[in-house]
């Protein structure tokens, strides 16, 4: 990017932060009514009139994954704690190039007394390979129950080249430690993140410049059984249901800088004006200046964009640039977060998922005049708010070059108005439409998962089986987790073969590559991706860049901006299979069986 254009995004910041005074403030999460909104994710039929050959297979069973993250609701006390859920880390603990699956477990109650709060144990399944997992929690070292968990982020934090595993929920962070690819070890009070707020969704990055697994940490409400109020169905004075967030405070999140080994929190010099209830985080160079940026999804209360300024400085730009409200300035409900390329102009585009009666928002990357709220645009407004999204990614799940959207749904109350508890995910296909990209329902093309309903939570996106057709790992709060194997959409494309490419990146030192930029030339056509660190809902996809070719066959270059700027250039050999780039090396090397770095 132009040093004009860094100046840009700069005064937009500065000057129009103080300058925006006009947003709507919510002062609850009642309905709110959508022109023409209808039940997106079941209406009849599939994208475009195609066929309605599954697109994705349920292995669960089969693969010998058969766990249930618990959220202690059987116990009837209706906190606020049990709405979270859980969420999903893929992770290549045992370094042997296939992605193995650690789901976090939640927690139970057995009084109303902060004793009365118990965690229940994780699990880690070893992948096998041909789908196949067997689970080694035990083994592994992580069976102990610990606290209430919510979600997991994969990070190398000593960088040694192994994948460690950071597990976030109600009481804090833990810290396991990969002592030799078999084992893990709690760090945690090693790691100075004895913190014991409740922590919800992590992002990692190297947000310094110091080539360090900083970290940009989540946190809730401040809800305990001493602040524990009572309230009531919704519309009536009798019964009792799930406080909603606004009757709680919000807990500062926490961004950590790793010095000498310990991490060290920075929220205090860098905290936005508005306070936040973080729930979902995303890092990733929205700006292309080479240096990670920070966004966050804030549940009832305006989201955070931090640019970063280099220098240690995160600088909150959110309203400024257009990211914190939707297009009639209220602030929503958020939950799920993730970023792409997805309309070929190259920039970094966010989308949030939110509460019902709210549209999840798609916020259209325009350059230096920062960003556009395009749900409308790009589509969505056929979603009509009826859900109440978490887990979401964006992936390319028929290989076609366009990153297509997925997100999984499930309510936060026991008792809602005019909505279910248990609600159907939503696929949605990259397709140009009326002169640009538009997203539209492939929900019923997904296969019989798809169709069901679900209290959907965490979700993470990974070849599983490095076949170069992304997966899905989805989990549920109090029923099984669901493993979704791409069956690929060439039995029902005519027979037409399309082909992939795959790219493992591997940053000097092990530094964390969130930040970093990838472009690959196909013909006249020039495909964007970016590393991202976080996204989705409490969970970890697979850190590999996936591209779909199509019918092309050839690569003619491909091309790594490192986070904090170096670029550099490789010529590929050949498609449909794994490659590995290595920062500072000029040849690109075969990835097959070579460890899934993070």
């Amino acid at each position: 990017m132009s040093l004009r254009g860094v100046v840009i995004w700069g005064l937009c910041c500065v000057g129009l932060t103080a300058a925006v005074v006009w947003f709507q403030v919510r002062q609850s999460r009642g309905p709110m009514p959508i022109p023409g909104s209808s039940d997106f994710g079941a209406m009849a039929g599939t994208a475009d009139g195609q066929s309605v050959e599954p697109l994705f297979e349920e292995v669960s069973k089969s693969a010998g994954v058969d766990f249930s993250y618990g959220s202690g609701e059987a116990a009837d006390f209706y906190t606020i704690l049990e709405s979270l859920g859980g969420g999903v880390a893929l992770i290549d603990y045992d370094g042997d190039g296939l992605l193995d699956i650690y789901l976090t477990g939640g927690g139970k109650f057995t009084s109303r007394t902060a004793h009365g709060i118990e965690g229940l144990p994780g699990r880690m399944y070893r992948n096998l390979g041909q789908m196949k997992f067997r689970d080694v929690t035990i083994e592994s070292g992580l069976s102990k129950a610990g606290f209430y968990s919510h979600g997991a982020v994969v990070l190398d934090w000593n960088q040694d080249g192994r994948s460690d595993l950071l597990v976030s929920g109600y009481g804090g962070l833990v810290m396991y430690q990969n002592e030799d690819g078999r084992r893990f070890y709690e760090v945690t009070g090693e790691a100075g993140l004895t913190d014991d707020r409740w922590s919800t969704s992590v992002g990692v990055g190297d947000l310094w410049g110091r080539g360090k697994p900083d970290l940009f940490v989540c946190r809730y409400v401040d809800w305990s059984f001493q602040n524990d109020p009572v309230c009531p169905l919704r519309g009536q004075s009798e019964g009792r249901d799930v406080c909603a967030p606004q009757n709680f405070g919000a807990v500062p999140s926490s961004i950590y800088s790793l010095e000498g080994g310990v991490y060290r929190d920075h929220w205090d010099e860098l905290k936005p004006a508005t306070e936040g209830k973080s729930l979902g985080v995303v890092i990733v160079d929205v700006n292309a200046d080479g240096r990670p940026d920070v966004y966050v999804a804030n549940d009832a209360s305006p989201n955070w964009l931090f640019l970063n300024e280099g220098n240690g400085q995160l600088r909150e730009c959110g309203r400024a640039l257009g990211v914190s409200v939707d297009d009639s300035g209220r602030y929503n409900g958020s939950m799920g977060v993730d970023a792409t390329d997805y309309d070929g102009s190259g920039r970094a585009s966010l989308w949030v998922t939110n509460f019902e009666s709210e549209l999840p928002a798609l916020y259209r990357n325009a350059g230096a005049g920062g960003f556009a709220y395009a749900s409308q645009a790009a589509g969505l407004g056929r979603l009509g708010g009826r859900n109440v999204g978490f887990g979401t990614s964006f992936f390319d799940y028929d290989n076609d070059g366009w990153e297509d959207l997925v997100f999984v749904n499930g309510h936060v109350v026991r008792h809602p108005v005019g909505a279910d508890v248990r609600q159907q995910p939503v696929l949605l296909r990259n397709t140009e439409k009326h002169g640009r990209r538009m997203f539209v329902d492939d929900t019923q093309r997904g296969g019989r998962w798809f169709r069901q309903t679900a209290l959907g939570r965490g979700l993470a996106t990974g070849d599983l089986d490095n076949d170069g057709w992304p997966d899905l790992v989805i989990s549920h709060s109090n029923s099984p987790v669901a493993v979704l194997r791409n069956r690929g959409v060439r039995a029902s494309e005519g027979g037409v073969q399309r082909h992939w490419l795959g790219l493992q990146l591997q940053g000097r030192g092990h530094r964390p590559l969130a930040g970093a930029t990838v472009t690959v030339q196909l013909g006249d056509r020039t495909v964007t991706r970016f590393l991202r660190g976080g996204g989705s809902y409490l969970s970890s996809g697979d850190p590999r860049v996936l591209i779909g070719l199509g019918e092309g066959e050839t690569v003619s270059d491909v091309r790594v901006r490192w986070p904090w700027g170096e670029e550099q250039r490789w010529s590929i050999a050949g498609v449909d299979r794994y490659w590995l780039l290595r920062e500072g090396e000029a040849e690109a090397a075969a990835a097959a069986g070579v460890a899934i770095r993070f």
